[in-house]
């Protein structure tokens, strides 16, 4: 599937009122309390508009609150939900491990999505019906294309999630309610049309965050995801280009030579991170993952979540992502790992915010750019050198530059497994976008009984489809 490139084409009390209105647990099918505040309140001023809009991203990040840390696709649970369907991580107190163990908590990812969606249009819309003369069109232009980058990116994860997804492009509830399920390629053509619009709107730079720290997505975040959507849809030649630009930005980016420095807040490697802050909830100034990973170390001393076997055979003799981003015991003879890119975990109540939640980042994009040369028919030489930059910081040597191009395909699918693992789903995300899931997946143990490639789309949820019976379920459910 190849989509064509569109070339014309934190808060306080205001943004927890706005948010009341995405708080129900069923976006599509609720509508608006009695009580939401009016738009003319709402976004009568830059601050109030602003407000509304990181109260958008705090509700993405500070889900977890109230006891439960995967309360939100944006705050560690597409890490965890996706790596538990890979041959990533394993969940040992569940025993075996099937793919359908880990996806009856969907409405999860639905649900959260969907509130971060529901939160964007209402920051497009309520900016657009606002005639307020203090509210200036810089405001007005910077937060309307933060949006459409927000929609766009929870809409990236829903379709890679669950397919044919409903498109909600507003907020009105009758519109919303009784929406079908629109097709995928008609969703990635929505999601290409917000980014380019983000593109086109946003700063090159983080001023506008008040604290100059990358939290707030910019025009190289929205070229980022878009480099990333174009590689997924086939769109290779736009998908090397758009990488190229963000890798050249090298006054802003630069892979960090310590890889205990990639995860820091405002790290030069990050393009845009996600600024948790609930020292009142579970993880308190923990980022999702440091806290999952770090905080379920039993009292016997063996890691509840740790990685697969298959993970680490995938490791190259003093790769020093094996090194710096795993944690290590020895239990009855036998060394299990567990994720430690992020060292911050259990009990960060009172401690200094020294990690942001990283989001996007910029070795993917050399990833990107080497697979996109790769597969649409570029120099093989280039994405070799792409995939050398990557495992130079990782203390490897180089590949050849002789390599065939099966051969290119292979190597990079293996340092995108060692390089971006415990990230946001990746794993997952890529052994179905290349077909290779089933050869992969249906033959190891702790899969089976395997069910069925229909496994590859997570379920819609009950709940839903109960209140819409225009929703369809997927295959398979």
């Amino acid at each position: 599937m190849k989509i064509k490139r569109n070339i014309n084409t934190y808060g306080g009390l205001i943004a927890l009122m706005v948010l009341v209105c995405f708080s129900c647990k069923k976006m599509i099918s609720v509508p608006d309390p009695a009580d939401t505040i009016t738009t003319s309140k709402v976004f009568a001023t830059d601050d109030q508009a602003t407000s509304a809009m990181a109260g958008v991203y705090s509700q993405m990040i500070n889900s977890g609150g109230g006891g439960n840390i995967y309360g939100s696709f944006a705050c560690g649970y597409s890490t965890l939900r996706a790596g538990f369907s890979s041959d990533e991580l394993i969940d040992i107190s569940a025993g075996p491990n099937p793919i359908s163990l880990f996806k009856e908590e969907s409405s999860i990812l639905w649900t959260t999505a969907y509130k971060a969606i529901y939160g964007a249009n209402d920051v497009i819309e309520g900016i657009s019906a606002s005639t307020a003369p203090t509210l200036k069109d810089p405001v007005r232009i910077r937060l309307t294309a933060e949006a459409k980058f927000v929609r766009a990116f929870s809409y990236f994860y829903l379709v890679n999630f669950f397919g044919d997804v409903p498109l909600a492009l507003t907020v009105d509830f009758n519109q919303t309610a009784r929406m079908k399920r629109t097709p995928k390629p008609e969703v990635y053509v929505q999601i290409v049309k917000d980014l380019e619009d983000a593109r086109a709107a946003l700063g090159i730079d983080f001023s506008s965050s008040k604290i100059n720290a990358r939290i707030r997505p910019n025009k190289w975040a929205a070229t980022a995801l878009l480099a990333r959507v174009y590689l997924f849809t086939g769109d290779y030649q736009n998908a090397a280009a758009l990488a190229g630009e963000v890798i050249s930005q090298t006054s802003l980016f630069q892979l960090k030579d310590d890889l205990n420095e990639v995860f820091l807040t405002n790290s030069t490697e990050a393009i845009w991170q996600l600024q948790q802050n609930d020292p009142t909830g579970t993880t308190g100034f923990a980022t999702p993952e440091g806290y999952s990973f770090l905080h379920n170390i039993s009292f016997t001393g063996e890691y509840r979540i740790r990685f697969s076997d298959e993970l680490i055979q995938n490791f190259e003799n003093h790769d020093k992502r094996k090194i710096d981003w795993t944690i290590r015991i020895i239990k009855n003879g036998k060394t299990l790992y567990s994720p430690y890119k992020y060292k911050k975990g259990f009990n960060e109540i009172s401690s200094p915010l020294t990690e942001y939640y990283m989001v996007l980042r910029l070795a993917e994009q050399y990833l990107i750019r080497a697979e996109a040369r790769a597969l649409g028919g570029g120099d093989l030489r280039l994405a070799i050198d792409d995939l050398n930059v990557v495992r130079h910081r990782a203390g490897l040597d180089d590949l050849p530059a002789t390599l065939s191009k099966a051969e290119v395909i292979a190597a990079i699918e293996k340092e995108r497994r060692t390089e971006l693992f415990g990230e946001w789903g990746h794993r997952w995300f890529d052994l179905k976008r290349t077909g290779r899931a089933h050869d992969v997946l249906s033959v190891l143990q702790r899969k089976q009984p395997w069910l069925g490639d229909e496994q590859f789309l997570y379920p819609i949820p009950e709940a839903e489809i109960r209140a819409n019976n225009n929703l369809s379920q997927n295959p398979g459910y």
